[in-house]
């Protein structure tokens, strides 16, 4: 999917950025793209003798001119970008650039100043369900319980999986944080990431999480931001459109990779996820990130209020409002503040996505179905 949304837009822009976290694959696509271009130079920015070339980055375009260009963690070189918005000013062509990072906050920032009507944006995420049901090679036990990153998915076995996951946060919060310039004791970072793994699929309050680590609100407020600026963290916001109740009004949290929450929780097996207690959490992440990921045209929040009415995920565009209800359960059987919400929000349609073959109809307009059934077919 972001292959193919990479190649249509450098028809168009002069560069287009791949963003995504760590190991999902964004050097792989680079040179996917690469393979099939006879005038292509690939710098990792991570590598000094790669950063030395750009010294005097005019020079370096300059004897590359017809290449298209990848800067791979152009996050560190801030600097480049007046220096870039004037090459591609010059050579007025699209496909001059391909630029790779792991933290969207500053970059697009710094992109969007410097860059502006020159660049398009991809996010490029760790395997989908859609993708891998495209492919014919989606298992969905095996997905939710290894996530999608590429290394931990394709793993020989669930302990080799397990291990990589494991190491792959450990090294980003020791490591990698330090090299995007985040000077934060890596101690209480991996504490308040363990604190969000507790609150997967929960509201989010600074205030309480910050007295548990012993940080101010305003200290585990930015912690937030860094964990979803590196994409390891998704946070929903609540629906609040014409709504005449008490809702609850802070976003809820979640570890966007199923396999990394499950990691963080010292979750080994599929027999392990059955019998803890984030079962269901679980469920609802791993729905709600591929169900985000899949169609990000639409607007999402969840609607929650202080009587209980409550849905998961709320699906809005200017036409429709669709609920969606996620049960890990064969025969779901929502209550009765999901029939009230669904009234509250004056739902279109709604959906109750289970661990199930078939679909079948619960109500007017209210019907059970699986997973698969919403990335097949989608939701409308």
């Amino acid at each position: 999917m972001a292959l193919k949304q990479v190649k249509q837009d450098l028809n168009l822009f002069p560069a287009v950025a791949v963003l995504g976290p760590r190991q999902c694959g964004k050097t792989t696509l680079a040179q996917m793209i690469g393979s099939e271009n006879p005038h292509f130079s690939h710098l990792d920015l991570e590598r000094p003798s790669d950063l030395r070339k750009l010294d005097d980055p005019e020079l370096f375009f300059k004897h590359h001119q017809q290449d298209l260009v990848c800067l791979d963690e152009v996050q560190n070189r801030p600097d480049l970008f007046p220096v870039l918005r004037a090459i591609i000013d010059e050579r007025k062509r699209p496909g001059q650039l391909i630029i790779l990072g792991s933290a969207n906050g500053n970059l697009l920032q710094q992109s969007a100043e410097s860059l502006a009507g020159r660049i398009s944006y991809v996010e490029l995420t760790p395997f989908i369900a859609k993708e891998l049901l495209e492919e014919n090679c989606y298992e969905i036990k095996k997905h939710w319980m290894r996530g999608g990153y590429p290394k931990s998915y394709l793993a020989e076995n669930d302990v080799n999986s397990f291990h990589w996951r494991e190491v792959f946060v450990r090294t980003l919060i020791e490591r990698d944080f330090a090299l995007l310039g985040i000077g934060i004791s890596s101690k209480n970072l991996q504490r308040f990431i363990m604190m969000i793994a507790h609150l997967h699929g929960q509201v989010f309050n600074a205030s309480r999480i910050g007295e548990s680590i012993g940080v101010s609100y305003h200290t585990a407020r930015s912690y937030l931001d860094i964990f979803e600026n590196t994409y390891l963290i998704r946070t929903l916001p609540p629906f609040t459109r014409n709504v005449k109740k008490r809702i609850i009004k802070s976003p809820k949290v979640y570890i966007r990779d199923s396999g990394v929450f499950h990691a963080l929780l010292n979750m080994k097996s599929f027999d392990d996820l059955l019998g803890h207690p984030s079962f269901g959490l679980s469920w609802e992440g791993y729905c709600i990130e591929n169900i985000l990921c899949t169609y990000p045209e639409w607007d999402y929040s969840f609607y929650r209020t202080a009587s209980g009415n409550e849905v998961d995920l709320v699906c809005t565009d200017y036409r429709q409002t669709i609920a969606i209800e996620c049960k890990a359960a064969t025969a779901p059987r929502p209550g009765r503040g999901f029939w009230q919400a669904l009234e509250d929000i004056s739902a279109d349609r709604a959906w109750i996505v289970a661990p199930v073959e078939d679909s079948y109809p619960i109500a007017d307009k209210v019907s059970v179905c699986s997973l698969k059934t919403i990335l097949d077919e989608g939701f409308v």
